[in-house]
């Protein structure tokens, strides 16, 4: 009967050391050493073993911690030797002097931990025929070996005691071990939990029940320094392997550190060239019997470019990273809700640079909206979520967005400028977009941003003057602005700018000769921004030196091909220097560049009535096309694609109608193309109006 309960006390010791209760095992083996003084040994090792894992769990080792652990583990050493000289046999020694070992490192005697763990012959130990317990210590003595080595060369590296291959080797039997430690642990635990075991409620409660910062080092160091070699394809494959792993509850975390790194290395130091698709080679050092279990690929997705592999492993974190989100607000929970939020944030900064480049607005709208519920009170996140908005086009959302980020962080002069931007371009706010400018201007002239604080200032003064209908306030807000422009030159004279917008002001002001100078020197700061070249052709065509104004557009036109707004100045300058012919010849382009741009669905049918395609394809000048071509002649056919085409087109016309002498501005998304097929027509209907002394046009009868 004796035996029978020893044995069942001995299962339970074994348990809870599994599950790290080291307490409780402590406590059992104190109840069955009282009957026995063989037992003596054993009892020193779990005494040993309760104090220096405690004691790790609340410091890691590194070299912050060295002196602390060398005074707060004198009496582990002391347990852990007095049990290595007793009668301990067998596992129980070799557990002994693999806990000295990873003692020895955490105080610093990094030469006694590799002869401690050298003496163990741990690369002769058949893990099949031990513990899990003792698995796990094996785990940690290869990546306190592989620490201690690497301690050794970073200090002196003439001296090489170990070359980075033995390092990486030890580091990566590390992993594996450790990862086939714990798989085998929830395979025990869920055994225990069907049998009706309380082991299963202790480990989920517990705090320890984590993989341990010696191994999470070496894990992450093993790809790392492949990386550092310059060997990035076996970095990268270390990293796959690793995360093909079957995950167990104590890896979640280390999955998501490296899934991130994993795309940090996709993403900076991998191109389309050198970037090779996921294999399922192996780069492990163990045995195939000791190898962790793996996923089958045969019904995975697996990522075809470097892109999707990217963008999966980025989705992988983040769901790991929203499910272990610390939501509690308790001062208690500060320093893990920080830690928490800090990964987090990291996740969404990379998801950003991916999804931006696919032009995936809306998803990463959707994503910050999550990150919202754990960081309600970071501006970061807000600040993300209000540029991915922007970019997405939901201006109005944007706005209130940025509004709460300027509420969170009132320093925070970037997200002030942007509003200000969105209440002026988009939003037609121009009192509160100049609110938003004087925001920035009360933070101090010494701010780097202050100079854009005047410059948005300026806009809104010079804005709210077009509107006004009475001369006097007209000329006080025009004042206004130039004094705002001017204290924004005082404050930078380097940006091109505060010079463009001086200029564009003298010239709303009739001060031609004055806005030529401002917009010569903007453009020698930056001689390629498309609308200081605008506004100098303007202002030469102003001077009536079309020759020179015509030369400069032909410029900028080369420069920005796909820009209306120069085409339009084009073609009337053309038709003024050159010949109506030339005039009509760009406007044939701006509408072959309209329909490349706008007339194509997602499914690919066009969505006009067809009489581009018309004009386009005739290879003849549009002065020779007669009224009586523009019609279609089979009336029949897309009557119902024409009538809503013509619908779209009457309300861009109206709106067109509308802007006359005023400063409407149209919306942005699909009515902006009818606005600006809109603006073609007119502007083509006048050109071909101007060529009737010269071209002989029929009468519509």
């Amino acid at each position: 009967m004796a035996s029978k309960q020893f044995a069942r006390i001995e299962s339970d010791i074994c348990t809870n050391r599994i599950i790290c209760n080291w307490e409780k095992a402590y406590e059992l083996i104190q109840q069955v050493s009282k009957a026995s003084n063989s037992l003596e040994s054993l009892s020193k090792l779990l005494l040993g073993e309760k104090k220096l894992e405690e004691h790790l769990d609340a410091n890691p080792p590194n070299e912050v911690n060295v002196n602390k652990a060398r005074t707060d583990l004198e009496d582990a050493k002391k347990s852990l030797k007095a049990a290595l000289d007793g009668t301990l046999q067998g596992t129980f020694q070799l557990e002994v002097k693999l806990l000295l070992g990873k003692l020895l490192h955490a105080q610093g005697s990094y030469d006694e931990a590799l002869n401690m763990i050298k003496s163990a012959n741990i690369d002769n130990i058949s893990l099949g025929k031990h513990s899990n317990r003792t698995v796990r210590l094996v785990a940690e003595a290869y990546a306190v070996k592989g620490l201690c080595l690497e301690k050794f060369t970073s200090k002196d590296s003439s001296k090489r005691l170990a070359p980075d291959c033995e390092i990486i080797e030890c580091y990566e039997k590390a992993g594996d071990i450790s990862i086939v430690q714990l798989q085998q642990r929830d395979k025990i635990l869920k055994k225990n939990l069907t049998m009706g075991s309380n082991v299963s409620e202790s480990f989920n409660s517990s705090q320890q029940g984590q993989i341990g910062s010696v191994l999470e080092i070496a894990i992450q160091r093993s790809s790392i320094i492949h990386i550092q070699n310059g060997d990035l394809l076996a970095g990268i494959g270390r990293f796959r392997e690793l995360l093909t792993a079957v995950e167990t509850r104590s890896t979640q975390n280390l999955r998501l550190t490296l899934a991130r790194q994993l795309s940090e290395v996709l993403l900076r130091g991998t191109c389309n060239y050198n970037y090779t698709l996921p294999s399922n080679h192996r780069l492990g050092k163990l045995k195939d019997k000791q190898q962790p279990e793996r996923y089958s690929t045969n019904s995975s997705f697996v990522p075809k470019t470097r892109e999707d592999e990217t963008l999966l492993l980025l989705l992988i974190a983040e769901a790991l990273a929203s499910r272990e989100a610390v939501l509690e607000r308790t001062p208690s929970f500060e320093e893990a809700r920080k830690h928490s939020f800090d990964n987090t944030t990291a996740v969404y900064d990379l998801l950003t640079l991916v999804l931006v480049r696919r032009a995936q607005y809306d998803v990463l709208c959707d994503f910050f909206e999550k990150a919202l519920k754990f960081s309600f009170k970071e501006c970061h996140i807000w600040y993300q979520l209000g540029l991915s908005l922007m970019s997405s086009g939901k201006h109005h959302r944007a706005l209130q967005v940025l509004r709460e980020c300027v509420k969170l962080d009132p320093q925070h002069a970037t997200a002030a400028l942007l509003a200000a931007r969105l209440c002026f371009e988009h939003l037609h706010l121009l009192e509160e977009g100049i609110e938003f400018s004087e925001n920035v201007i009360n933070l101090g002239e010494d701010h780097p941003q202050a100079g854009r604080g005047f410059l948005a200032q300026g806009i809104g003064y010079s804005l709210q003057a077009t509107e006004t209908k009475t001369q006097t306030q007209r000329q006080s807000l025009h004042h206004k602005a130039l004094q705002s422009f001017q204290r924004s030159y005082d404050i930078d004279s380097d940006d091109h700018l505060t010079l463009y917008h001086m200029s564009l002001q003298c010239s709303l002001l009739r001060r031609v000769n004055e806005a030529m100078c401002y917009v010569q020197d903007a453009l020698q700061l930056s001689s390629q921004h498309q609308h200081s070249l605008h506004l100098l052709a303007l202002l030469l065509s102003a001077q009536k030196k079309y020759k020179e104004a015509l030369e400069v557009i032909q410029v900028a036109v080369t420069e920005y091909p796909d820009n209306f707004s120069l085409l339009f100045t084009k073609s009337r300058l053309e038709e003024r220097v050159l010949s109506v012919e030339q005039a009509l010849s760009t406007c044939k382009k701006m509408l072959d560049l309209w329909k490349s741009l706008y007339d194509t669905d997602s499914d690919g049918e066009t969505r006009g009535t067809g009489l581009i395609d018309k004009l386009i394809s005739d290879r003849r000048s549009l002065a020779q096309i007669t009224l009586s071509e523009y019609g279609d002649k089979d009336s029949a056919r897309g009557s119902v694609r024409e009538s809503l085409a013509a619908s779209r087109v009457e309300q861009a016309l109206s709106d067109v109608a509308s802007s006359m002498n005023s400063s409407y501005a149209p919306n942005q998304g699909q009515n902006q193309a009818w606005f600006l097929q809109a603006q073609l027509w007119i502007h083509l209907g006048r050109t071909i109006s101007s060529s009737y002394p010269y071209y002989q046009m029929p009468y519509i009868t």
